[in-house]
């Protein structure tokens, strides 16, 4: 295949428009994204080398660079991007509209993309000073971050100007997405889809929570050439409004995905699409309304803190809803066990997880012990490696058939991406939750090198090292499908039998898996033993650690190392009979 024929099939130049448009966020996302995990790995390997070492492989200003950097591209060149990109996609096709005022998403395509460009900063091929140091100035958004006659250190607003094109994209592209669903309501017969919904107040809740972003990010341009005054503790409160609503900016596109799948492959409708619209909208009502908990230690009115506790409280509301509704719509259902339904349960119950961790974040007192540590940074990452990249994964591994007319090019490599990436999402998620129980704080570079602090740092590393080369497994797996990807005839296929036709080619093992009998079949009594003998000698390493002397003074640099080994030996005794009773379905 020559380069020519390489460039069409991977930006798919020969569909029609919203496939090319699509494809391109697609493609772009990914490529930001990659660089956004070489930004990690980098945090990573100087945070891992300091407590091994106790030397530092990069200069500071590299190192905060990478935090500020990996956050830009991953959140927001890749993830903001894909969603939008999933969105646009599906609101023309499940809606079957012709797409208007294309000339705006394009525009809106453009802008993103070099937003990524300008946070990066200036760029020159042999620079006579550090040219990271301009991204690692806003490794903690604070202003003035290098303004002139407030601080010493001034750098371009470039950055700024990256943020405001970050606005305009995120505005302009989400009023194309609603005047799509306005001209679809002129349309529809019948209401709108529950996962469309979702889609829709997602985008209205995009638009709503980047308010106080933009009104921040005017503020830095117009302080820069010192139009106006600032300050900046109302700055910083200005720019964190969105950073409750950011969260969900990111998850409730999984929810409309888990609210679309699940019932597509349990082969049965939703238990309550009334429920599933309430909840929607609840989402939207409430995640909006509650970002000052991420700034419970700054000297706010304790009466304001105490109403932000009780409304993060109450997006626990929609979240119960929606566990329920799915649950109640699955239980008891035939599924084909394929590598959709692997990420989709992956996401379901890494949400669970995750979620239970938010609320006592929510709680001032408790965020008074681990507020701005490192427990923080795993919560919010077991959110994202564990139900909202899971997602985002089940959804694009239909949607690129879907879009391309290709079959993927491999079901090993699919099987290699889940295993890989789930078990390093899970030891990179309990590494950041051991180091920030013990109370490392956010973004430390040089940090007391005790056995506790860096082993967990190990964990974090060894776990963001693997899933990353399972991720890489599956690009790789999407760029030899966009070039080699077996044709596949898609025309006139519903969703629901596209997703199921996708999925028996991606089946592991291939037998039906009615989820009452797995519980029967793998819970034997071997495997029943394995967990009492894991939870009994659990309970007694709490109980002795509760006297810091039983282990000669040193019960917290021992006890990482014993679980370690309890946590092994239990996967040991567990795996077995799990692995046989799946066998035998």
């Amino acid at each position: 295949m020559g380069l020519k024929e390489f460039v069409i099939s991977l930006f798919q130049l020969d569909k029609d428009w919203t496939t090319r448009i699509v494809m391109a966020m697609l493609v772009m996302g990914v490529i930001w994204g990659l660089l956004g995990v070489i930004d990690s790995l980098m945090v990573r390997i100087q945070e891992t080398t300091w407590g091994l070492s106790g030397t530092l492989v990069f200069t500071p200003q590299e190192y905060f660079a990478s935090i500020t950097l990996h956050a830009e591209r991953d959140l927001f060149g890749f993830a903001q991007q894909v969603i939008y990109a999933i969105f646009i996609y599906f609101t023309i096709k499940l809606l079957n509209l012709q797409p208007k005022a294309k000339w705006l998403l394009n525009i809106s395509f453009i802008l993103i993309n070099i937003s990524m460009m300008f946070m990066e900063g200036p760029i020159v091929v042999s620079p006579v000073f550090n040219d990271n140091y301009f991204s690692a100035t806003a490794w903690y958004y604070l202003s003035p971050l290098g303004l002139p006659n407030y601080s010493a250190y001034v750098v371009s607003p470039l950055f700024f100007y990256g943020w405001l094109l970050l606005d305009a994209f995120t505005y302009l592209a989400g009023i194309w997405i609603v005047y799509h669903y306005y001209i679809a309501s002129k349309q529809l017969k019948e209401k709108l889809p529950v996962p469309l919904v979702f889609f829709l107040m997602n985008t209205l809740l995009f638009m709503i929570g980047y308010s106080g972003v933009t009104a921040a990010d005017i503020w830095d341009v117009l302080a820069f050439y010192n139009i106006v005054q600032i300050n900046a503790i109302a700055n910083q409160i200005a720019f964190w409004i969105f950073g409750h609503a950011v969260v969900y900016m990111a998850w409730l596109p999984a929810v409309g995905a888990l609210y679309l799948l699940i019932p597509t492959l349990a082969n049965k409708p939703l238990f309550s699409e009334r429920m599933g619209r309430i909840s929607a909208l609840l989402y939207l009502i409430f995640s909006n309304n509650v970002p000052i908990h991420h700034l419970y230690m700054v000297n706010l009115p304790v009466a304001i803190k105490v109403l932000q506790e009780v409304l993060t409280y109450a997006v626990v509301i929609p979240s119960m809803m929606t566990f329920l509704n799915l649950w109640a719509t699955v239980k008891g259902s035939q599924v084909k066990f394929n590598i959709i339904t692997a990420f989709t349960v992956t996401s379901f119950s890494g949400a669970i997880a995750a979620g239970v961790t938010g609320i006592s974040n929510a709680t001032v007192a408790f965020d008074a012990i681990i507020h701005n540590s490192d427990w923080v940074v795993s919560h919010f990452h077991a959110m994202i490696l564990l139900s909202i990249v899971p997602a985002a994964m089940a959804v694009l591994y239909f949607m690129i058939p879907m879009m391309t007319g290709r079959q993927w090019f491999s079901n090993k490599m699919a099987w290699i991406h889940w295993i890989g990436y789930v078990l390093g999402a899970v030891l990179f998620v309990i590494g950041y939750e051991l180091m920030g129980l013990n109370g490392l704080l956010r973004r430390t570079e040089i940090y007391p090198r005790t056995a506790t602090l860096i082993d967990a740092n190990v964990i974090a590393t060894a776990g963001a090292i693997i899933a990353e080369l399972a991720t890489l497994v599956w690009f790789l797996n999407l760029v030899l499908t966009l070039v080699k990807g077996r044709n596949v005839n898609l025309e006139g296929v519903g969703l629901g039998q596209l997703i199921t036709g996708v999925g028996a080619s991606l089946e592991w093992p291939e037998q039906n898996i009615n989820i009452s009998s797995l519980f029967n079949k793998i819970m034997t009594k071997k495997a029943l033993g394995g967990l009492w003998a894991l939870g009994i000698v659990g309970a007694i390493i709490i109980i002795i650690s509760v006297f810091p002397l039983a282990f000669s003074g040193d019960t917290y640099n021992a006890l990482p190392w014993v679980w370690i080994v309890l946590l092994t030996v239990g996967i040991v005794l567990i795996s077995y009979p799990v692995l046989k009773g799946a066998k035998s379905l």
